[in-house]
Order: structure tokens, then sequence, then C-alpha cells
């Protein structure tokens, strides 16, 4: 179910496509915050009534270990290595060299993705996407947090309860339609401002791998996420999602469905989504969330939505962070 979004100040999607030139299909030029994206979706009062969503005082941190996948689905990420040094008997400190910032749950920023046919988000140009620039950078989400309703979609719930499991060994696209009945299901209604989780069972399955067997997936190039298609952007954006994330490598599958609409418009993506919400949309996105825990409380309770706080690392200029993510239910 869809909660109306009648008097929404913000055009439809079908709207933004009809923008003109360069702005065709983008978000750009439409929050008062230039550089915070859909997290503007959540307002003052939305995050009062997500108070609502706290019932028995439980907890969850939603982000794996750092060095959980080493290995992992990335070709170059690797697990940082920490180092624990003293000065004297009383005195500990500590520090991590090599630290991908993405490497395990992690929060895309909105630099992250340059759009291959108009740029960065907000038409930003190129020569301010560098280290110590603050454009677009992922510590706009730390000095304001992102927090309000999260909804987690229990699509490897659904699909097991169909007698169906997701084929996780065949990197399976899941398409809107499950999404849809996955909601229907679970009787959610989603709400503008919503942080949307989707529940697939990825990382469990990946991290339950022997250290061969995840590197033979990593070495496949195949990976469970959502379906690339306009329809999919076209829901996100006119459910006003603030955010979207996943307990799989990419959120959205990988590789691209042979008829992803993206395939021209982002060619060095190989035709993902990443660019259309990222770099056009202002959309951010979490990969590798630790939903397992929170998922099977959810079941147990039958409450499906949380208070969902996220707080990247405050870094300037930051392309995207350990997400930082904790749901009070």
């Amino acid at each position: 179910m869809t909660e109306a979004t009648g008097g929404s100040p913000y055009p439809t999607f079908a709207e933004l496509l009809e923008r003109e030139g360069g702005l065709a299909g983008t978000s750009w030029g439409l929050f008062s915050e230039a550089d915070r994206g859909t997290p503007s979706f959540i307002s003052h009062d939305t995050i009062l009534k997500a108070k609502n969503c706290i019932r028995t005082g439980t907890v969850f941190g939603l982000d794996y270990a750092a060095d959980s996948f080493a290995p992992g689905m990335s070709l170059k990420r690797r697990a940082p290595r920490h180092t624990i040094y003293s000065s004297h008997p009383a005195h500990r400190d500590d520090y991590l060299d090599g630290y991908y910032l993405q490497g395990s749950t992690q929060i895309d920023g909105l630099r992250h993705r340059r759009a291959d046919d108009v740029g960065f988000y907000n038409g930003t140009p190129d020569d301010r996407i560098t280290e110590g620039t603050p454009d677009l950078g992922i510590q706009e989400w730390a000095e304001n947090p992102i927090a309000g309703r999260g909804v987690l979609v229990d699509l490897d719930g659904y699909r097991t309860g169909q007698g169906a499991p997701i084929d996780h060994a065949a990197g399976e696209p899941l398409g809107l339609d499950l999404i849809q009945a996955s909601i229907q299901a679970q009787a959610l209604t989603i709400r503008p401002g919503d942080i949307l989780m989707l529940h697939t069972g990825w990382c469990e399955w990946f991290l339950d791998l022997s250290p061969d067997g995840k590197r033979q997936t990593r070495d496949s190039r195949r990976a469970t996420g959502v379906a690339q298609s306009q329809e999919f952007v076209a829901w996100a954006w006119d459910h006003r999602l603030a955010l979207i994330a996943a307990d799989n490598f990419a959120l959205e599958c990988l590789p691209a469905v042979p008829g992803s609409p993206y395939l021209q418009s982002a060619p060095n993506d190989n035709g993902m989504m990443h660019q259309q919400l990222l770099a056009k949309l202002g959309m951010p996105l979490g990969e590798l969330w630790r939903l397992g825990p929170l998922s099977r409380h959810m079941k147990r309770t039958g409450n499906w939505d949380a208070f969902i706080s996220i707080k990247p690392l405050n870094i300037t200029g930051g392309t995207g962070s350990p997400a930082n993510a904790t749901a009070l239910t």
C-alpha cells in the first residue's frame, strides 16, 4: 500500500522526465538543501511520527564488521589492517590502514556516481569532486544525520513462503513485482520520507560460503539484487523514499539485466541504475546492510517498521561511508 501524496510540492517521475534538457529525469534544483537529496523528504513531523515505531525497546545495529567481506565481491576493496599501539604502559591507541569506506555495510554518497550523460548531481562540476572539497560530500549526512521511519520488505521471507527461495547462486534479479507483492503480503504502508530496507538474505548466504566459494562468487560477477527498470526508479521517486538499502552487494543485481533501460545512458556502469538514483534523483543507497536479525525480530512481532538512524563518518568530500545505521523497534 502507499500513503497518498496529494498536495506534494514535488513533481511526479513522469513530470521529471518532461523537464527540459539536462534536467530531464532529475531532481536537480528541487530541494532547498541542494546537496542533501531525497533525505529532504524527511520532515520534522515525519521524524516525530517515527517515534511511534518504537514498541519493544529493542535496538539493532545494522552494520557488519569492517572486515566481514574479505574476500568480498569487490575486485579492489580489501579489509583494513587494525593496529593498536601504546606510548606507555597505561595507554592504548589504534588506527586503520587501507580502510575502504565502502568495504562493508555502507551508504553511497551523491558523489559516488557521475551520470555519463549529464554529470554529477545538481550539475556539480567534475573538478569539484576531489579530496577536501565539500560539494556533494558524505559529511552532509554526518552533520545532519538521516533519521526517520524505516520499513523492512522481507523479500527472502516472502519467496521462501512461496516455496521458491531466491537463487543467490545465480544472482537472481528481483523485480518490482516481487517488492510490491511482499509489501502487500506484509500489509505494509509506504509513506513519504520512508527509509526502505530490502531483506534478500544475500549477505547471510554469502558470508556462510567457504573462502573459495566467496571467491568463485566474486569471479562470477553475479549477485542478487533489484532488477534494473525505469518502473522501479519511478516507483521509488513517486513514493518519496528518502533512502533505499538492502542486504546485498550493490542494491541492484549484478550484472544488469539484458533489457536494462540504462544501457545507453549509463555505458560506464553497463546499464546499472546507480547513475539514475544517485546522480539524477539524489537518492542515497545502502548496501551490505545487516538485516537478518532485524527481519527475524520483525517477523516475530508482526511489526515491519522501526525508527532508523544513519550517521556516516564526518569526512569532508567522502564518496561513501560506513552506514552506522541503528534500528529501534
